[in-house]
């Protein structure tokens, strides 16, 4: 079991590279968080824990009990981390600074439960986790873009907790063994497949999209006696992480793209701690990620909470949607 499906802390410890131990303590310390999120999950019924907390968060969405408890899950498990200087949550309006920053100190940004409207009809649910770098002493600046990066890494909360990795070469899947709690490596070297026929997009706001997007999802859906000549399934989660996850396993290509209604605000997903994190595991596992024609990654962030369109997936399938954008 050992040499086939080492723990996470083995596979950290183990790289080719070494890495930082500092770094490889934040992330079991991520990875705690992860399980201790997964059991309130399980538990969430028992503990009057699920539904709206009666709140809401700084996007002016609704917040569920269970987004605020995996908010200070994630929060009390990181803040001792060593050279761990701020974190960045999507239900924090402003950065948390945990100490002054020096060069070389980590920044956190996360999103402490992704899809959480899923969690009262009991469907998969996530988090998603970025960690980058203080470029100097004294550098309160964490509008990083997402080429500065030095692992991104999301939770899934489904039939197996798992936590999939990405350290800047490769992605890996951990799934958590039930019984000890250890993430144990499952899933090396996670590729998204070249060839896809599905695609992910919510098709209640048709009405809103773009042109480029509708083209597109009409030449899927018109199947084999279509321009793309073969017939495509659509699938929809409602949880980027649940939707990422199915695209790392088996392929396909996700849109969140800025459209009539939400165009205004930017789109829908916000870019440090939602599009840049599953950009850079979508990239180190062989695919792309565009803001429906422009890379993501280099987008140099204007807010904490900013908002950005999302095109992800399999390379060829997404610079087909950057042709229909050209066009």
């Amino acid at each position: 079991m050992t040499d086939r499906h080492p723990t996470l802390r083995r596979f950290l410890t183990r790289q080719a590279a070494p890495i930082d131990a500092n770094l490889v303590f934040l992330i079991e310390d991520i990875a705690s968080a992860c399980r201790a999120i997964g059991n309130t999950l399980r538990n969430a019924a028992f503990e009057g824990a699920q539904g709206s907390a009666g709140a809401v968060n700084v996007h002016r969405e609704d917040q569920k009990k269970l987004d605020l408890i995996a908010d200070d899950i994630i929060a009390r498990s990181c803040e001792n981390s060593p050279d761990l200087a701020a974190l960045v949550s999507e239900e924090r309006e402003a950065a948390h600074w945990l100490k002054t920053p020096e060069t070389g100190d980590y920044l956190l940004f996360y999103d402490p439960l992704d899809g959480s409207s899923n969690i009262d009809v009991n469907i998969s649910v996530g988090s998603i986790f970025s960690v980058a770098r203080v470029a100097e002493d004294g550098d309160t600046d964490v509008l990083k873009p997402g080429t500065d990066q030095r692992c991104a890494a999301y939770a899934l909360y489904g039939p197996t907790m798992m936590f999939v990795l990405s350290l800047g070469h490769g992605v890996h899947g951990f799934s958590c063994e039930y019984g000890t709690g250890d993430f144990r490596l499952t899933h090396p070297g996670m590729s998204i497949p070249e060839q896809t026929s599905e695609f992910a997009i919510n098709a209640s706001r048709q009405r809103f999209w773009p042109v480029p997007v509708r083209a597109y999802v009409d030449h899927c859906l018109a199947g084999e006696t279509g321009p793309r000549g073969r017939d495509f399934n659509m699938r929809w989660t409602a949880s980027m992480v649940a939707d990422v996850h199915r695209i790392l396993t088996r392929g396909g290509i996700f849109l969140y793209p800025a459209d009539a209604e939400n165009g205004q605000a930017g789109g829908k997903l916000r870019l440090l701690y939602e599009a840049n994190p599953m950009a850079f595991l979508i990239e180190q596992a062989g695919g792309a990620a565009t803001l429906g024609a422009e890379r993501i990654l280099p987008l140099l962030p204007e807010s904490h909470h900013q908002r950005v369109p999302v095109v992800l997936g399999s390379a060829a399938e997404v610079a087909r949607l950057a042709e229909y954008h050209a066009q």
